[in-house]
Protein backbone atom coordinates (compact mmCIF):
# COMPACT_ATOMS: atom_id res chain seq x y z
CA UNK A 1 0.00 0.00 0.00
CA UNK A 2 1.49 3.42 -0.81
CA UNK A 3 2.41 5.73 2.20
CA UNK A 4 0.24 8.61 1.39
CA UNK A 5 -3.00 6.54 1.30
CA UNK A 6 -1.87 4.28 4.37
CA UNK A 7 -1.02 7.50 6.68
CA UNK A 8 -4.33 9.23 5.55
CA UNK A 9 -6.72 5.95 6.36
CA UNK A 10 -5.01 6.05 9.39
CA UNK A 11 -5.94 10.05 9.74
CA UNK A 12 -9.54 8.96 8.76
CA UNK A 13 -10.56 5.78 10.14
CA UNK A 14 -8.44 6.30 13.64
CA UNK A 15 -10.61 4.80 16.44
CA UNK A 16 -8.49 6.28 19.42
CA UNK A 17 -9.10 9.60 18.85
CA UNK A 18 -12.45 11.16 17.40
CA UNK A 19 -11.67 15.05 17.84
CA UNK A 20 -14.00 18.06 16.11
CA UNK A 21 -11.58 17.71 12.85
CA UNK A 22 -13.29 14.17 12.61
CA UNK A 23 -16.47 15.36 13.24
CA UNK A 24 -16.43 18.08 10.47
CA UNK A 25 -14.63 15.52 8.23
CA UNK A 26 -17.67 13.35 8.62
CA UNK A 27 -20.46 16.42 8.13
CA UNK A 28 -18.38 16.75 4.97
CA UNK A 29 -19.10 14.12 3.83
CA UNK A 30 -22.32 13.40 4.92
CA UNK A 31 -22.88 16.86 2.60
CA UNK A 32 -21.38 15.75 0.05
CA UNK A 33 -23.69 12.54 -0.48
CA UNK A 34 -26.96 14.34 0.46
CA UNK A 35 -25.54 17.10 -2.54
CA UNK A 36 -24.84 14.12 -5.16
CA UNK A 37 -28.06 12.05 -4.19
CA UNK A 38 -30.47 15.37 -4.64
CA UNK A 39 -28.27 16.38 -7.91
CA UNK A 40 -28.49 12.41 -9.18
CA UNK A 41 -32.51 12.68 -8.10
CA UNK A 42 -33.13 16.07 -9.77
CA UNK A 43 -31.48 14.96 -13.04
CA UNK A 44 -33.26 12.17 -13.43
CA UNK A 45 -36.50 13.53 -12.63
CA UNK A 46 -35.63 15.85 -15.55
CA UNK A 47 -34.76 12.93 -17.63
CA UNK A 48 -38.44 11.75 -16.81
CA UNK A 49 -39.76 14.88 -17.80
CA UNK A 50 -38.20 14.86 -21.24
CA UNK A 51 -39.03 11.27 -22.19
CA UNK A 52 -43.03 11.87 -20.93
CA UNK A 53 -43.36 14.74 -23.61
CA UNK A 54 -41.89 12.28 -25.75
CA UNK A 55 -44.07 9.68 -25.38
CA UNK A 56 -46.93 12.36 -25.61
CA UNK A 57 -46.05 13.83 -28.75
CA UNK A 58 -44.84 10.54 -30.22
CA UNK A 59 -48.69 10.23 -30.23
CA UNK A 60 -49.81 13.20 -32.01
CA UNK A 61 -46.47 13.74 -34.38
CA UNK A 62 -45.14 11.73 -36.78
CA UNK A 63 -41.33 10.54 -37.12
CA UNK A 64 -40.38 12.99 -40.26
CA UNK A 65 -42.87 16.36 -41.43
CA UNK A 66 -42.26 17.80 -44.75
CA UNK A 67 -43.37 21.74 -44.52
CA UNK A 68 -42.72 24.92 -47.23
CA UNK A 69 -39.74 26.41 -46.35
CA UNK A 70 -41.56 30.08 -47.63
CA UNK A 71 -45.31 30.38 -47.16
CA UNK A 72 -48.30 28.92 -45.25
CA UNK A 73 -48.84 26.02 -47.74
CA UNK A 74 -47.50 24.15 -50.89
CA UNK A 75 -49.10 22.51 -54.08
CA UNK A 76 -48.76 18.37 -53.65
CA UNK A 77 -47.84 16.72 -56.92
CA UNK A 78 -47.40 13.00 -58.08
CA UNK A 79 -44.09 14.40 -58.84
CA UNK A 80 -43.65 15.48 -55.05
CA UNK A 81 -45.32 12.27 -54.29
CA UNK A 82 -43.39 9.96 -56.14
CA UNK A 83 -39.89 11.80 -54.28
CA UNK A 84 -41.09 10.86 -51.00
CA UNK A 85 -41.83 7.08 -51.72
CA UNK A 86 -38.80 6.47 -53.63
CA UNK A 87 -36.52 7.04 -50.18
CA UNK A 88 -36.33 3.88 -48.76
CA UNK A 89 -38.06 3.34 -45.65
CA UNK A 90 -40.91 5.70 -45.86
CA UNK A 91 -44.07 3.11 -45.33
CA UNK A 92 -46.89 6.40 -46.19
CA UNK A 93 -47.54 9.60 -46.29
CA UNK A 94 -50.41 11.57 -44.31
CA UNK A 95 -51.26 14.92 -46.43
CA UNK A 96 -52.00 17.21 -43.46
CA UNK A 97 -54.03 20.97 -43.91
CA UNK A 98 -53.65 22.95 -40.73
CA UNK A 99 -55.10 26.33 -40.31
CA UNK A 100 -57.21 28.29 -37.72
CA UNK A 101 -61.31 28.48 -37.92
CA UNK A 102 -64.45 29.45 -35.79
CA UNK A 103 -65.91 26.47 -34.61
CA UNK A 104 -69.40 27.04 -33.06
CA UNK A 105 -71.80 24.60 -31.57
CA UNK A 106 -75.80 25.33 -30.22
CA UNK A 107 -74.82 28.70 -28.87
CA UNK A 108 -71.49 28.62 -28.13
CA UNK A 109 -68.34 28.98 -30.42
CA UNK A 110 -64.73 29.21 -30.49
CA UNK A 111 -61.43 29.62 -32.60
CA UNK A 112 -59.79 26.33 -32.41
CA UNK A 113 -57.14 24.65 -35.33
CA UNK A 114 -58.91 22.07 -37.57
CA UNK A 115 -56.74 19.89 -39.06
CA UNK A 116 -57.46 17.69 -42.12
CA UNK A 117 -56.02 14.51 -42.74
CA UNK A 118 -55.93 11.96 -44.95
CA UNK A 119 -56.81 8.29 -44.28
CA UNK A 120 -53.61 6.83 -43.29
CA UNK A 121 -53.64 8.54 -39.86
CA UNK A 122 -56.44 6.75 -39.73
CA UNK A 123 -54.45 3.65 -40.55
CA UNK A 124 -50.97 4.10 -38.59
CA UNK A 125 -53.12 4.58 -35.46
CA UNK A 126 -50.61 6.65 -33.72
CA UNK A 127 -53.25 8.21 -31.70
CA UNK A 128 -56.12 5.37 -31.14
CA UNK A 129 -54.70 5.61 -27.39
CA UNK A 130 -56.03 9.09 -27.11
CA UNK A 131 -59.67 8.26 -27.83
CA UNK A 132 -61.25 8.76 -24.61
CA UNK A 133 -64.80 8.92 -26.42
CA UNK A 134 -66.53 7.63 -29.23
CA UNK A 135 -64.25 6.25 -32.16
CA UNK A 136 -61.08 6.83 -33.65
CA UNK A 137 -62.63 7.49 -37.07
CA UNK A 138 -62.31 10.18 -39.96
CA UNK A 139 -65.35 8.49 -41.82
CA UNK A 140 -68.70 6.94 -41.22
CA UNK A 141 -69.13 5.22 -44.41
CA UNK A 142 -69.00 8.70 -46.38
CA UNK A 143 -70.29 10.88 -43.79
CA UNK A 144 -67.53 12.76 -42.55
CA UNK A 145 -66.91 13.04 -38.98
CA UNK A 146 -64.30 15.03 -36.30
CA UNK A 147 -62.24 13.78 -33.40
CA UNK A 148 -62.83 16.40 -30.84
CA UNK A 149 -60.42 17.31 -28.48
CA UNK A 150 -61.29 16.89 -24.74
CA UNK A 151 -60.73 20.43 -23.83
CA UNK A 152 -63.24 21.54 -26.81
CA UNK A 153 -65.72 19.08 -25.35
CA UNK A 154 -66.07 20.52 -22.67
CA UNK A 155 -66.27 24.23 -23.60
CA UNK A 156 -68.78 23.99 -25.85
CA UNK A 157 -70.50 20.95 -24.53
CA UNK A 158 -70.15 18.87 -27.88
CA UNK A 159 -72.55 15.84 -27.24
CA UNK A 160 -71.61 12.84 -28.90
CA UNK A 161 -75.13 10.68 -28.49
CA UNK A 162 -76.65 14.42 -29.93
CA UNK A 163 -76.97 13.55 -33.80
CA UNK A 164 -79.22 16.44 -34.28
CA UNK A 165 -76.76 18.94 -33.70
CA UNK A 166 -73.53 19.86 -35.43
CA UNK A 167 -70.56 21.38 -35.04
CA UNK A 168 -70.28 23.85 -37.48
CA UNK A 169 -67.07 25.66 -38.98
CA UNK A 170 -66.39 29.41 -40.54
CA UNK A 171 -63.67 30.46 -42.34
CA UNK A 172 -63.26 33.45 -43.73
CA UNK A 173 -62.97 34.34 -47.26
CA UNK A 174 -60.17 36.33 -49.42
CA UNK A 175 -63.04 38.72 -51.02
CA UNK A 176 -63.57 42.38 -52.26
CA UNK A 177 -64.99 44.85 -49.98
CA UNK A 178 -68.31 45.88 -50.99
CA UNK A 179 -70.98 43.16 -51.04
CA UNK A 180 -73.77 42.82 -49.50
CA UNK A 181 -73.74 39.24 -49.23
CA UNK A 182 -72.40 38.88 -46.13
CA UNK A 183 -71.79 34.54 -46.28
CA UNK A 184 -69.59 35.56 -48.88
CA UNK A 185 -67.43 36.60 -46.56
CA UNK A 186 -66.68 33.25 -45.30
CA UNK A 187 -67.26 29.52 -45.96
CA UNK A 188 -69.40 27.44 -43.55
CA UNK A 189 -69.50 23.63 -43.49
CA UNK A 190 -71.36 21.37 -41.19
CA UNK A 191 -69.46 18.13 -39.79
CA UNK A 192 -70.86 15.77 -36.78
CA UNK A 193 -68.18 14.47 -33.63
CA UNK A 194 -67.57 11.05 -33.55
CA UNK A 195 -64.41 10.98 -31.00
CA UNK A 196 -63.11 12.88 -28.26
CA UNK A 197 -59.07 12.45 -27.48
CA UNK A 198 -57.40 13.54 -24.57
CA UNK A 199 -53.25 13.91 -24.86
CA UNK A 200 -52.20 17.50 -23.63
CA UNK A 201 -53.68 20.44 -22.31
CA UNK A 202 -52.50 22.34 -25.69
CA UNK A 203 -53.99 19.80 -27.86
CA UNK A 204 -57.15 18.80 -26.47
CA UNK A 205 -57.77 22.65 -25.80
CA UNK A 206 -57.30 23.46 -29.58
CA UNK A 207 -57.37 20.67 -32.12
CA UNK A 208 -60.34 19.13 -34.10
CA UNK A 209 -58.99 16.47 -36.56
CA UNK A 210 -61.27 16.03 -39.79
CA UNK A 211 -61.20 14.29 -43.06
CA UNK A 212 -59.07 16.00 -45.14
CA UNK A 213 -61.74 16.70 -47.77
CA UNK A 214 -63.36 18.28 -45.57
CA UNK A 215 -60.80 20.95 -44.71
CA UNK A 216 -59.99 21.59 -48.33
CA UNK A 217 -63.33 22.72 -48.87
CA UNK A 218 -63.80 25.04 -45.90
CA UNK A 219 -60.28 26.29 -46.15
CA UNK A 220 -60.31 26.37 -49.99
CA UNK A 221 -57.02 24.93 -50.17
CA UNK A 222 -57.63 22.84 -53.42
CA UNK A 223 -55.13 20.67 -54.12
CA UNK A 224 -52.68 22.50 -51.48
CA UNK A 225 -51.15 21.12 -48.38
CA UNK A 226 -49.93 22.61 -45.38
CA UNK A 227 -47.54 19.48 -43.91
CA UNK A 228 -46.95 16.24 -45.11
CA UNK A 229 -46.33 13.44 -42.17
CA UNK A 230 -44.41 10.51 -43.18
CA UNK A 231 -44.12 7.17 -41.50
CA UNK A 232 -40.83 5.29 -41.73
CA UNK A 233 -39.96 1.60 -41.04
CA UNK A 234 -38.16 1.88 -38.02
CA UNK A 235 -37.05 4.94 -35.83
CA UNK A 236 -33.48 3.75 -36.22
CA UNK A 237 -33.44 5.04 -39.72
CA UNK A 238 -35.06 8.52 -38.97
CA UNK A 239 -31.48 9.92 -39.68
CA UNK A 240 -31.30 8.30 -42.81
CA UNK A 241 -34.51 9.28 -44.43
CA UNK A 242 -34.48 13.08 -43.04
CA UNK A 243 -31.35 13.45 -44.94
CA UNK A 244 -32.29 11.65 -47.94
CA UNK A 245 -35.42 13.46 -48.38
CA UNK A 246 -34.24 17.00 -48.35
CA UNK A 247 -31.51 16.14 -50.47
CA UNK A 248 -34.33 14.76 -52.95
CA UNK A 249 -36.63 17.72 -52.30
CA UNK A 250 -34.12 20.65 -52.43
CA UNK A 251 -34.22 24.11 -50.21
CA UNK A 252 -38.10 24.87 -51.12
CA UNK A 253 -38.79 22.22 -48.10
CA UNK A 254 -38.06 21.59 -44.45
CA UNK A 255 -37.79 18.04 -43.29
CA UNK A 256 -38.05 17.61 -39.82
CA UNK A 257 -37.65 14.70 -36.92
CA UNK A 258 -40.07 14.37 -34.00
CA UNK A 259 -37.36 16.24 -31.90
CA UNK A 260 -36.92 19.34 -34.45
CA UNK A 261 -41.01 19.91 -34.20
CA UNK A 262 -41.04 20.84 -30.97
CA UNK A 263 -37.14 21.90 -30.65
CA UNK A 264 -37.58 25.07 -28.68
CA UNK A 265 -39.15 23.11 -25.78
CA UNK A 266 -36.41 20.40 -25.58
CA UNK A 267 -34.21 23.22 -25.70
CA UNK A 268 -35.47 24.80 -22.85
CA UNK A 269 -35.39 21.34 -21.12
CA UNK A 270 -32.18 20.84 -21.42
CA UNK A 271 -31.37 24.71 -20.51
CA UNK A 272 -33.07 24.18 -17.39
CA UNK A 273 -31.44 20.33 -16.77
CA UNK A 274 -28.06 22.15 -17.10
CA UNK A 275 -28.83 25.31 -14.76
CA UNK A 276 -30.04 22.82 -12.17
CA UNK A 277 -26.88 21.20 -12.31
CA UNK A 278 -24.81 24.18 -11.89
CA UNK A 279 -26.50 25.38 -9.08
CA UNK A 280 -26.66 21.75 -7.50
CA UNK A 281 -23.04 21.87 -7.90
CA UNK A 282 -22.29 25.29 -6.64
CA UNK A 283 -24.37 24.18 -3.33
CA UNK A 284 -21.66 21.33 -2.71
CA UNK A 285 -19.05 23.79 -3.84
CA UNK A 286 -20.23 25.72 -0.96
CA UNK A 287 -20.71 22.35 1.34
CA UNK A 288 -17.05 21.32 0.22
CA UNK A 289 -15.61 24.56 2.28
CA UNK A 290 -16.17 21.60 5.13
CA UNK A 291 -13.44 20.15 3.89
CA UNK A 292 -11.16 23.20 3.72
CA UNK A 293 -11.52 24.01 7.21
CA UNK A 294 -10.85 20.26 8.31
CA UNK A 295 -7.81 19.61 6.56
CA UNK A 296 -6.56 23.20 7.28
CA UNK A 297 -7.04 22.57 11.01
CA UNK A 298 -5.44 18.86 10.68
CA UNK A 299 -2.46 20.09 8.69
CA UNK A 300 -2.10 22.70 11.83
CA UNK A 301 -2.87 19.54 14.23
CA UNK A 302 -0.25 17.33 12.84
CA UNK A 303 2.48 19.75 12.81
CA UNK A 304 4.49 17.30 15.27
CA UNK A 305 3.33 14.26 12.56
CA UNK A 306 4.74 16.56 9.73
CA UNK A 307 8.08 17.40 11.41
CA UNK A 308 8.60 13.73 12.08
CA UNK A 309 7.72 12.47 8.55
CA UNK A 310 10.36 15.25 7.19
CA UNK A 311 12.80 13.93 9.56
CA UNK A 312 12.36 9.86 8.30
CA UNK A 313 12.93 11.68 4.46
CA UNK A 314 9.70 12.16 3.27
CA UNK A 315 9.61 15.17 0.95
CA UNK A 316 7.31 17.69 0.17
CA UNK A 317 5.30 15.62 -2.63
CA UNK A 318 4.83 12.99 -0.35
CA UNK A 319 3.37 15.50 2.21
CA UNK A 320 1.05 16.95 -0.15
CA UNK A 321 -0.33 13.85 -1.41
CA UNK A 322 -1.56 12.36 2.15
CA UNK A 323 -3.41 15.42 2.58
CA UNK A 324 -4.56 15.61 -0.59
CA UNK A 325 -5.81 12.04 -0.20
CA UNK A 326 -7.29 12.81 3.03
CA UNK A 327 -9.76 15.08 1.05
CA UNK A 328 -10.04 12.35 -1.80
CA UNK A 329 -11.11 9.57 0.99
CA UNK A 330 -14.09 11.92 1.99
CA UNK A 331 -14.74 12.79 -1.50
CA UNK A 332 -14.98 9.63 -2.34
CA UNK A 333 -17.15 7.84 0.29
CA UNK A 334 -19.23 10.79 -0.08
CA UNK A 335 -20.04 11.07 -3.45
CA UNK A 336 -20.22 7.08 -3.56
CA UNK A 337 -22.98 7.06 -1.00
CA UNK A 338 -24.72 10.16 -2.45
CA UNK A 339 -24.59 7.79 -5.84
CA UNK A 340 -25.69 4.71 -4.50
CA UNK A 341 -28.57 6.41 -2.24
CA UNK A 342 -29.75 8.91 -5.33
CA UNK A 343 -29.82 5.83 -7.70
CA UNK A 344 -31.86 4.14 -5.02
CA UNK A 345 -34.17 6.48 -4.37
CA UNK A 346 -34.50 7.13 -8.05
CA UNK A 347 -34.92 2.95 -9.18
CA UNK A 348 -37.96 3.27 -6.65
CA UNK A 349 -39.53 5.93 -7.79
CA UNK A 350 -39.53 4.62 -11.18
CA UNK A 351 -39.92 0.94 -10.66
CA UNK A 352 -43.03 1.78 -7.77
CA UNK A 353 -44.09 4.96 -8.15
CA UNK A 354 -43.83 6.04 -4.68
CA UNK A 355 -44.39 9.77 -4.82
CA UNK A 356 -47.72 10.39 -6.85
CA UNK A 357 -48.49 13.87 -8.77
CA UNK A 358 -51.17 14.47 -6.40
CA UNK A 359 -53.33 15.53 -9.16
CA UNK A 360 -56.19 13.27 -10.37
CA UNK A 361 -56.33 14.11 -13.81
CA UNK A 362 -52.03 14.24 -14.44
CA UNK A 363 -51.17 12.11 -17.06
CA UNK A 364 -49.09 10.48 -14.85
CA UNK A 365 -49.98 9.14 -11.40
CA UNK A 366 -46.41 9.10 -10.33
CA UNK A 367 -43.31 11.94 -10.86
CA UNK A 368 -41.67 10.38 -13.94
CA UNK A 369 -38.25 9.71 -13.30
CA UNK A 370 -35.46 7.99 -15.97
CA UNK A 371 -31.92 7.18 -15.17
CA UNK A 372 -29.33 8.11 -17.61
CA UNK A 373 -25.48 6.81 -16.14
CA UNK A 374 -24.09 9.91 -17.95
CA UNK A 375 -25.86 11.69 -15.03
CA UNK A 376 -23.65 9.54 -12.90
CA UNK A 377 -20.39 9.81 -14.70
CA UNK A 378 -20.52 13.95 -15.19
CA UNK A 379 -21.92 14.33 -11.33
CA UNK A 380 -19.03 12.36 -10.43
CA UNK A 381 -16.36 14.04 -12.13
CA UNK A 382 -18.42 17.23 -10.93
CA UNK A 383 -18.09 16.46 -7.29
CA UNK A 384 -14.72 14.86 -6.97
CA UNK A 385 -13.31 17.90 -8.91
CA UNK A 386 -14.85 20.40 -5.90
CA UNK A 387 -13.23 18.29 -2.81
CA UNK A 388 -10.44 17.76 -4.63
CA UNK A 389 -9.83 21.64 -5.37
CA UNK A 390 -11.06 22.22 -1.64
CA UNK A 391 -8.23 20.18 -0.48
CA UNK A 392 -5.61 22.19 -2.44
CA UNK A 393 -4.62 24.85 -0.33
CA UNK A 394 -4.23 22.92 3.17
CA UNK A 395 -2.55 20.19 1.12
CA UNK A 396 -0.14 23.02 -0.19
CA UNK A 397 0.60 24.89 3.40
CA UNK A 398 1.65 21.13 4.77
CA UNK A 399 4.04 21.12 2.09
CA UNK A 400 4.99 24.54 2.59
CA UNK A 401 5.36 23.86 6.23
CA UNK A 402 7.35 20.88 5.83
CA UNK A 403 9.96 22.84 3.67
CA UNK A 404 9.87 25.60 6.56
CA UNK A 405 10.78 22.83 8.77
CA UNK A 406 13.90 21.80 6.65
CA UNK A 407 15.28 25.52 6.12
CA UNK A 408 14.75 25.72 10.29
Amino acid sequence: MRLPLFISRRYFFSKKKKNFINIIAIISMLVVAIGTAALIIVLSVFNGMEDLLRSIYGQFDTAVQVMPAQGKSFQYTDDLKFKINSIDGVMGITEVIEDNALLKYNNSEMVVKIKGLSEDFIEQGRMKNAIKHGEFALQDGKRPLAIVGRGIQFNLGISLRNEFTFMEFYYPKNVKPGSLNPSKYYSHAIISPGGVFALEQHYDDNYVFVPITFAEKLLDYQGKRTALEISIDSPESTARIQEALQASLGSDYIVRNADQQHEDLYKILKIEKLFVFIVFSLIVAIASINIFFSLSMLVTEKKADISLLFAMGATRSMIRKIFLTEGAIIAFIGSGCGLILGFSIAWLQESFGIISMGVESAVMQAYPIKIIASDFVYTSISIILITFLAGVQPSLRAASQSQFLRIK
